[in-house]
């Protein structure tokens, strides 16, 4: 954070996907805030190391610092049911699956995956990265997240993954809650009451305008028009209200239950 005489220069760290669009409209003209976009799982580390003040970060990086971060804010990314963009493609029953190639570009999504099925099928998942189709060869399953479950490549590696399990619906139906897979952060120290407000008000914004910005930004992340407006207007929830604040304490309940918080601290270390 840059401070002049009388205003701070607030580096924002965001999510590149369409899904995060409408909570930064209007923000990217503010002459004091600089937009830094990056994929989920690397948003952490820039916040960590100070290269933006405040980001969007995965809710199981929240889990991991709440002594250090704050949630800035009521504005997240979540759903209440099926997300489209968060899913499980698979070339066996999903309760067959024990080995899921893994989309990292978020953690939460990862962990999701994780924790669902050991909660519904008692089955500890091997994970494997998943950098390009042919690293999926061997797996039962691939996830996926963002926008490339829409914009994926036809490739022979793939087709024969013909089963898919949206993970937002499969958490619905589950434990009848709302999920959240991101919420926007900065470090405790920091005084962002006057940003959260700037936040709250931009993702109003994107909310009332999320059709037009699905025909203006959605082509050429490799959405249909049709398809991306059902999605920020239909699919996505931007508040963080009271039944998403309950949906993420049992989020964080069922990853210490299955000890998946210490999982992501001693992957991360590596």
């Amino acid at each position: 954070m840059t401070q002049g005489s009388d205003k701070r220069k607030w580096r924002l760290g965001v999510v590149s996907f369409l899904n995060a669009k409408p909570l930064i409209a209007g923000l990217e003209t503010e002459t004091d805030i600089e937009l830094v976009l990056e994929v989920p799982a690397r948003l952490p580390d820039l916040l960590d190391r100070g290269v933006v003040d405040v980001a969007l970060v995965p809710v199981v990086d929240l889990f991991q610092n709440e002594s250090r971060w704050k949630i800035v804010s009521d504005a997240c990314i979540g759903c209440d049911g099926e997300t489209m963009t968060v899913r499980v493609f698979s070339r066996v029953p999903p309760e067959a699956v024990r080995t899921l190639a893994a989309d990292t570009d978020s953690h939460s999504s990862v962990m999701l995956a994780r924790l669902l099925w050991q909660e519904r099928f008692g089955r500890k998942l091997e994970i494997t990265p998943l950098s390009d189709p042919t690293s999926a060869a061997d797996s039962d399953a691939i996830l996926l997240i963002g926008d490339k479950v829409v914009a994926r490549p036809e490739s022979p590696s793939l087709s024969r993954f013909n089963l898919e399990t949206d993970v937002g619906s499969m958490w619905k139906d589950m434990f009848s809650l709302p999920l959240v897979f991101a919420v926007w952060a900065a470090p405790r120290t920091f005084d962002t009451s006057r940003l959260e407000l700037r936040l709250s008000a931009a993702r109003d914004r994107g909310v009332q305008s999320a059709s037009e910005i699905a025909s203006e930004i959605g082509p050429a992340l490799g959405w249909p028009v049709a398809l991306a407006e059902q999605y920020l207007t239909r699919r996505l929830l931007y508040t963080l209200g009271p039944p998403q604040r309950r949906g993420m304490d049992k989020f964080r309940e069922l990853a210490m239950k299955h000890g998946l918080l210490r999982l992501l601290e001693t992957a991360a270390s590596k």
